[in-house]
């Protein structure tokens, strides 16, 4: 496998209509988590799971069972399994949203899942009810297999730089409301979302956190990028040096951000990820004030050495 097999390359504008309408297959998917599974802090039982094939609700409770649903994203299916041994699997080719919403239910209530999801998409603009939707329409399985071998090396490097933190932190989620790979750390001091916030943002916003991620770009940063954010944003963080040099604030966005091409090109992506995820944790919890001794391992070796880096 070349370098960029490994790191491919994923333009925006390249697979955008693909991106929107996987972005949807993975909404109905995950609001069946949402609907089932116990509620956690800061909606960690919503998200969905990196695999050697795709993504995974992980198992989801149903009455005296456990489902789970997976995109193959090798053999383009959807498969759902249930603990009492029957499976349904639904492919993957362009067709509009509507229809694959309508089969997936289908094939949950042939196993005796039934279960109520909102058909509305959660933080989008323009949303369209699932049943509705024939707009969203298109489907490059190159281009989703591109993507999904650029999470898999991301997700290695996240959870590379998560084992390093002693604090508590989330799992490693793909998050299908804003369509990222991210996990973040947390201070342990409560915080207070913002005046106004909605469900989503005051149950996610209600902790002190550091969250880095990856997400493949959108129509106000047209390219797939690396995120950072520290909330609530400590004064100066904006100004603060990070690692590598073409990593840059956008006041736009209100975060760090470092484009996916300069990490895939660099002589060692994941090194060069890991200074990113560092270096940007190092200027939130500093200025932060969190209380980085009791926090923290063993962070350079962990996060940042070419040793652990990149496996």
């Amino acid at each position: 496998m070349t370098p960029s097999d490994v790191w491919p390359e994923i333009p925006y504008e390249g697979w955008r209509d693909t991106k929107n309408t996987l972005h949807m297959y993975t909404q109905v998917i995950g609001k069946l988590r949402l609907a089932l599974s116990p509620p956690e802090p800061q909606w960690a039982h919503t998200a969905l799971y990196v695999t050697a094939r795709g993504l995974t609700t992980s198992p989801v409770p149903f009455e005296d069972r456990v489902f789970q649903v997976d995109f193959d994203f090798l053999d383009h299916a959807v498969s759902i399994a249930t603990s009492d041994g029957r499976t349904r699997r639904i492919a993957l080719f362009p067709r509009a949203v509507a229809d694959f919403y309508g089969e997936v239910m289908e094939a949950l209530r042939s196993l005796g899942i039934e279960v109520a999801i909102n058909p509305l998409p959660s933080e989008v603009a323009d949303p369209i009810p699932f049943p509705q939707d024939t707009v969203h329409a298109s489907y490059d399985p190159g281009a989703v297999g591109r993507f999904w071998r650029a999470l898999v090396q991301v997700d290695k490097v996240l959870k590379v730089h998560r084992g390093s933190f002693l604090g508590r932190s989330s799992p490693v989620n793909f998050f299908w409301g804003t369509f990222d790979l991210a996990y973040a750390r947390y201070s342990g001091r409560a915080a207070e979302p913002p005046p106004g916030s909605g469900l989503i943002y005051r149950r996610s916003a209600n902790a002190q956190q550091i969250c880095v991620g990856f997400w493949p770009g959108d129509e106000r940063f047209a390219r797939p990028a690396f995120f950072s954010y520290t909330y609530p944003r400590p004064e100066g963080l904006e100004r603060a040096a990070v690692l590598p040099a073409t990593a840059s604030w956008s006041d736009e966005i209100g975060e760090f951000l470092l484009p996916y091409d300069d990490v895939r090109t660099a002589a060692d992506p994941a090194k060069a990820l890991a200074s990113f995820f560092s270096s940007t944790y190092e200027a939130g919890a500093s200025l932060g004030e969190w209380d980085r001794a009791a926090l923290e391992g063993n962070e350079s070796t962990a996060a940042g050495s070419p040793r652990n880096a990149g496996r």
